[in-house]
């Protein structure tokens, strides 16, 4: 099976937004990343330039990884879950501890098309975003059951704009 996800014309101008704006505050930016599976570090990544304002990028699609790569506690995942408020404000916490970016987003969600349950339908994405030793700002958007790549790919694209909203 070959899967490609094609990010759209429209995304990369907006990344490509976020790391001029990003640049002109001397800003760095770290991602931590579970549904989208790198999608959003390779968006900004793919950009021309980027190596001045993306810092880094954390793939943790499993708990484990959560766990020893962002610190997110064992505890806070078995009793909020993997896709929840309080673990996607935990990954993008633990993106900014453990790097040296001033912001930070996380994502973390059901892309499907399995995993889904009636509290937590495929579609469910939980987002946070900020900057060292400030409150992270969170949104949780159900984008339905529409599909793996399209969660995916609007994954990405509200990701990026909760960042800009950060700047």
């Amino acid at each position: 099976m070959t899967v490609k996800i094609d990010i759209g014309p429209d995304i990369t101008k907006r990344a490509a937004a976020l790391l001029d704006a990003a640049r002109e505050r001397g800003e760095q930016i770290a991602t931590a990343e579970s549904c989208t599976g790198g999608l959003l570090a390779a968006t900004l990544s793919a950009i021309p330039g980027c190596s001045d304002v993306f810092e880094r990028g954390f793939v943790t699609y499993s708990n484990a990884a959560k766990s020893e790569m962002l610190g997110v506690p064992v505890w806070l995942i078995e009793r909020h879950g993997a896709v929840s408020e309080d673990v996607a404000r935990a990954m993008a916490g633990g993106a900014l501890t453990q790097s040296r970016a001033t912001l930070a987003v996380s994502v973390t969600g059901i892309a499907g098309p399995d995993g889904g349950t009636p509290d937590k339908p495929v579609g469910l994405v939980h987002f946070a975003a900020g900057r060292r030793d400030t409150p992270m700002l969170h949104e949780c958007v159900a984008f339905g059951d529409v599909g793996r790549e399209e969660i995916r790919r609007r994954s990405v694209e509200r990701a990026i704009a909760l960042l800009h909203s950060v700047l």
